[in-house]
């Protein structure tokens, strides 16, 4: 199965480097997906935008794919879903949920100079970054892409009910898949609290297993894509 890997803010196709190779020992194709605006040179790239990029890798997959969201990206793999409810296989979600019709995509950082650059640790101690040492830190934070304002204040936009048939895996990495339903049966997701199929898997990692749990997430993802329904 082809597998779209979609990386949260301030990260390009790279950010999957690890679990590629581990996805395709698994006999699966990953297709790692640089957005615009997240290292392209886009800097005055749009959130629909990246939607057409996402959805355009949708539509050239030559079977059903699994589209996964990492984090803010989330947002995004469910608005594939929503653009193409009878072409989505799954959607994995890894340490996020999707933000709801109307609602900006992303803007809960500052914006400096019409991007939002990383914004350092100060926000992630604790849980999200408890398993990166300091050279993965330094490697991130180099890395790092600032994402442009258009993108994060970007208003999602969710017209196709059936989407709540696309069956939803949520990988929780620094929340414990009991916490993740609690919050989704709580209201806090809207939009997962619709899911007509949904599922949870943990992962023992941060905020970033592609970075620190590759192998481990690789097999996640591998299994989510190995059966139709979560």
């Amino acid at each position: 199965m082809d597998i779209l890997l979609i990386a949260g803010l301030w990260l390009d196709g790279s950010a999957w480097d690890d679990v590629v190779p581990e996805l395709t020992a698994l006999g699966h194709r990953p297709v790692p997906l640089t957005l615009p605006g997240q290292g392209d040179g886009a800097a005055a790239a749009t959130l629909d935008e990246q939607v057409e990029t996402v959805v355009a890798a949708v539509d050239a997959a030559p079977g059903r794919p699994l589209v996964v969201g990492h984090s803010a990206a989330s947002t995004l793999a469910w608005l594939a879903a929503d653009a193409r409810p009878e072409k989505v296989a799954k959607v994995a979600l890894i340490g996020g949920f999707p933000a709801p019709d109307g609602r900006a995509y992303a803007d809960h950082f500052a914006i400096e100079g019409g991007a939002v650059p990383f914004p350092g640790w100060g926000p992630f101690e604790g849980a999200d970054a408890a398993d990166l040492d300091q050279q993965a830190r330094d490697r991130f934070a180099s890395a790092a892409v600032p994402v442009p304002e258009a993108v994060v204040r970007g208003v999602v936009r969710l017209t196709d009910e059936r989407r709540f048939d696309v069956p939803v895996v949520v990988v929780c990495p620094e929340f414990t898949p009991a916490q993740a339903e609690k919050w989704i049966g709580s209201g806090e997701s809207p939009e997962l609290a619709r899911a007509a199929h949904l599922a949870y898997v943990d992962i023992d990692s941060g905020h970033w297993p592609m970075t620190t749990r590759p192998r481990e997430l690789a097999r996640v993802l591998a299994e989510a894509a190995g059966s139709r329904r979560g």
